[in-house]
């Protein structure tokens, strides 16, 4: 992807999992992280794919306001499983409950990205969409897990990245269950570049 014409890259997440893919695929970049108060908020009526579309654009809105200029990638990921948005959990009790939902279930994995070339384009927004597979989790695979905190921080309490052997991917990007869809980022990267045919879409 040509570098010499894009302004600079603003990642506006804390991540450091999406800052290690933005890394993997070479690409130069800052962060700035969103202030608290960018990082929740659901609003009654809202889809999924609605949800994280809005959180990834004010999570952009907001480092917008405290850059002069700049590429800005705001992002938001939550879990999906008939209908219920599970976000990163509270405390452990609230993972255990996330897992006992998921477990033995397919499921999606939902990414809002918002791209936002401050001051030249109207933000752009698109959402990934990957559906997994969790086994039937015995309680000792459970409590070993809860035990381990790498649930923290995490949608839907698990981390695909950690090579657990108990989700799978069935449909969709890997990368997007780890909280950066790659695929799609690179797609609006070029889009971008091509401001005359930017817009914005919800999947």
């Amino acid at each position: 992807m040509p570098g010499n014409s894009r302004p600079r890259l603003i990642l506006a997440s804390r991540s450091p999992r999406r800052r290690q893919l933005l890394e993997e695929a070479g690409l130069e970049f800052e962060v700035v992280p969103p202030s608290d108060a960018a990082e929740c908020g659901m609003c009654s009526g809202e889809n999924p794919a609605q949800l994280v579309a809005r959180l990834a654009c004010q999570k952009a809105a907001d480092v917008a306001g405290r850059v002069t200029g700049g590429l800005i990638l705001g992002c938001d990921t939550v879990a999906e499983c008939d209908g219920r948005i599970l976000g990163k959990p509270r405390d452990e009790a609230d993972a255990r409950e996330m897992l006992l939902a998921l477990r033995g279930r397919r499921h999606r994995v939902l990414t809002g990205l918002c791209l936002w070339n401050k001051g030249k384009s109207e933000p752009l927004v698109r959402v990934a969409i990957t559906t997994l597979q969790m086994d039937a989790l015995s309680e000792s695979q459970l409590h070993a897990y809860l035990e381990s905190g790498a649930w923290e921080g995490k949608a839907g309490a698990f981390g695909y990245q950690d090579q657990l052997g108990w989700v799978r991917v069935v449909e969709g990007s890997e990368t997007n269950v780890v909280g950066l869809p790659m695929e799609l980022l690179t797609e609006m990267l070029s889009q971008v570049e091509r401001p005359s045919e930017a817009s914005s879409e919800v999947a």
